[in-house]
């Protein structure tokens, strides 16, 4: 029996698992999420409403939609087409949401 050489068995797998990524790469079927995907696109603070006392906004509406989706604020960019993205708190904590027939009686 003779015996075979194993190093050009495994490059040819690792030719060939480097060439299926750069094919998908390629072909728009993989995608690397980098630190930009994640960036903080605005700032929100929560105006707290107390009974009896005013508050001011701006008349011009901001560049986001919100919409309750399986209890979960999430937020449509108006200008840009499909820039999606859940509203969280400082501590990365997704902020929920109810449908108004489900909203406590105050």
């Amino acid at each position: 029996m003779s015996e075979r050489n194993p190093i050009p068995l495994i490059l040819t797998g690792i030719g060939s698992v480097a060439a299926t990524v750069a094919l998908l790469g390629y072909y728009g079927y993989l995608h690397i999420a980098k630190p930009e995907d994640a960036l903080l696109l605005a700032d929100y603070t929560m105006l707290k409403t107390i009974p009896g006392e005013d508050y001011k906004v701006s008349l011009k509406p901001a560049d986001q939609v919100a919409h309750c989706i399986d209890g979960v604020l999430v937020l449509f960019d108006v200008n840009q087409k499909g820039l999606t993205g859940v509203l969280v708190d400082n501590k990365k904590r997704a902020v929920r949401c109810i449908l108004p027939e489900a909203a406590p009686a105050e």
